[in-house]
């Protein structure tokens, strides 16, 4: 696994995602919805709808 090193901003969405899409797909939503690059080096957190889940995007 490759890790971040040194400070790491982490965004966390605020509504569930649907868990199908992919890497890509959650990148196209950070965006398209939320305006950033999601190869900045942020990191971006999702959760499933009933919340036992998460996904990373880093």
């Amino acid at each position: 696994m490759i890790g971040p090193s040194g400070v790491v901003r982490v965004m966390m969405a605020a509504w569930p995602v649907y868990f199908r899409k992919g890497m890509d797909g959650l990148a196209a939503l950070v965006r398209d919805a939320i305006g950033a690059d999601p190869f900045s080096g942020t990191v971006y957190v999702f959760q499933s709808k009933p919340a036992d889940r998460a996904k990373l995007l880093f």
